[in-house]
């Protein structure tokens, strides 16, 4: 019998599956009004991602479109459909195969010389995070490097559960509600825990709350 805790989570998980499907054709508009997006764009720059690029959790393509000016190719993995439909009309297909698949549940068929998610990591469960950058390991090519963005912005009004729990509550346009994870990762504590875990990567803080990671395995 499956425990419960175990059902629970993958139920949370589900459902903010559903909310990122759901949210697809308005996922813009929730943008966040603050600084610091520009920094992100020039540090992915700055990190020049060249090579095959695996992105997970692709979203509707904007981090796609800028991987393009650098990459040989990419892979973008994403669990909504509607999510992959607006990236492949924005990015178009010559260099990019869209895979549509639930990253708690795939496996990469072939390594990448550099793996790249945008906002993802704070809607990783903190009991899945070791597992998740295993899965990162997996996913690269001995000398792989790997970046990443994100943010840690929660309102009042989705923490449901108080300012300790991970699972909040996000609404769409019409009011409709779902629970979905997010993390408030700080990006001193974060870089300490990747390190334990055998990463060596340096995250780095932007003048809103957005931050952004890169490097590679400790051991390279």
């Amino acid at each position: 019998m499956e425990a419960a805790g175990a059902k629970g989570s993958k139920d949370l998980l589900d459902e903010q599956v559903v909310y990122y499907r759901a949210i697809a054709a308005e996922y813009e508009d929730h943008a966040l009004p603050f600084p610091g997006g520009a920094e992100l764009s020039e540090a992915l720059d700055a990190f020049r991602p060249t090579g095959s690029v695996l992105e997970l959790a692709c979203g509707q393509g904007k981090w796609t479109a800028q991987l393009l000016r650098h990459t040989a190719d990419v892979t973008a993995v994403d669990a909504s459909p509607e999510m992959l439909a607006i990236a492949s009309a924005r990015v178009g297909a010559e260099r990019v195969r869209f895979v549509p698949a639930d990253l708690f549940r795939w496996r990469p068929e072939r390594r990448y010389d550099v793996v790249f998610f945008g906002f993802w990591l704070s809607h990783v469960p903190p009991e899945r995070f070791a597992s998740f950058w295993s899965l990162v390991d997996d996913c690269l090519k001995p000398a792989g490097r790997v970046f990443f963005v994100d943010d840690s912005y929660r309102t009042a009004d989705e923490l449901i559960e108080g300012e300790e729990s991970t699972t909040i509550r996000r609404r769409l346009m019409d009011g409709t509600a779902y629970r979905i994870v997010k993390v408030p990762h700080r990006p001193a504590d974060l870089e300490r825990r990747l390190e334990q875990i055998g990463w060596r990567i340096k995250v780095h803080p932007t003048s809103g709350p957005f931050f952004w990671g890169a490097g590679s395995r400790a051991h390279n």
